[in-house]
């Protein structure tokens, strides 16, 4: 197996603070920029994995860099450069409080609570009838609070205003945004054969205008399904052949696991971790249209701090 990057503890010029997230750690420095470094760490049901993913982190922050770039025109983004596979350097903002899930289809969580009963999700009456992974007649958002440990909460449009989450202004914009992203989300996805299925955009503010921030469209934030074969497969009542990390949570489930107290961890072997880390490299090559570049997987945390400290010094 191949060395992954499951923690950092770097040493780097003007570096104020590191915040350390379920999936990235983000550094801090003196002059509002902010360095975040994607590991190899994988989370499912808000649950960090005791195992590292072989590239995840290189594919994760390169699948993220390329799409940023793509949105330009429609919002200003946090990023400003990748200094190193796994790093991408940006633009300090405020995060908002709140995450932007919007669904074109009904699948993953949507589908469980839909299939448990429930007819309206974060405040979207949904109609009878439904199969999973159908496409629904528009897309939905579903938006969620953005806990800083523990579980994302499901909460409606209403109650973030209300409760002062978000101005109604700022809302409103962030919901325009949240459209117009999955619909060139659909569009990038749908020229190499994919079906975006959901996804979330996090949002923050600088200079008081709102900036998109985090990662977008990749296999961690969003569900995609392969276009060739949907419609047999809904027809069949069949699983859609997906690229996502749902097929992680599937097989947690499977094996007695979902996130629930009392609840062990199965162990993921190297067979299974290799699976998963073939799957995030198939991903990358099918969103970019690219063939992936392995890059040096020898000393990760030393390769980053020289990467990083070499771009810092150049750019005062």
């Amino acid at each position: 197996m191949q060395e992954t990057l499951l923690e950092t503890n770097l040493s780097l010029p003007k570096q104020e603070k590191v915040f350390h997230g379920k999936v990235r750690d983000v550094y801090f420095f003196e002059n509002d920029l902010v360095a975040m470094v994607t590991t190899d760490r994988i989370s499912a049901f808000d649950v960090i994995l005791p195992v590292g993913i072989p590239y995840k982190g290189q594919v994760l922050n390169q699948i993220a860099a390329e799409q940023l770039d793509a949105v330009r025109d429609i919002l200003p983004t946090w990023k400003i450069n990748t200094p190193d596979p796994m790093v991408t350097i940006g633009y300090k903002c405020e995060p908002v409080k709140v995450e932007m899930v919007i669904r074109g289809y009904i699948a993953g969580s949507a589908w469980r609570a839909y299939k448990n009963g429930e007819r309206t999700i974060c405040g979207v009456a949904l109609p009878e009838g439904l199969k999973e992974n159908q496409k629904l007649t528009k897309p939905i958002i579903t938006p969620t609070t953005k806990a800083d440990e523990g579980h994302d909460e499901n909460i409606s449009r209403e109650e973030i205003i209300a409760q002062g989450l978000v101005s109604k202004e700022d809302y409103e914009l962030m919901e325009q945004y949240t459209y117009r992203l999955f619909e060139r989300g659909t569009q990038l996805a749908k020229d190499r054969g994919l079906i975006l299925v959901d996804t979330k955009y996090e949002f923050g503010k600088k200079d008081g205008k709102i900036y998109l921030i985090d990662e977008i469209h990749t296999p961690d934030s969003s569900r995609y399904f392969y276009e060739d074969g949907y419609e047999e497969h809904l027809a069949k009542g069949e699983p859609q052949k997906q690229l996502s990390k749902e097929f992680v949570r599937q097989w947690l489930i499977e094996n007695g696991f979902s996130g629930k107290a009392g609840e062990q961890l199965p162990k993921m072997d190297d067979t299974f971790i290799q699976q998963v880390s073939e799957r995030y490299i198939e991903l990358y090559e099918h969103i970019t249209g690219k063939t992936f570049q392995k890059a040096t997987s020898h000393n990760l945390e030393e390769r980053i701090e020289k990467n990083l400290t070499k771009y810092l010094s150049e750019h005062k």
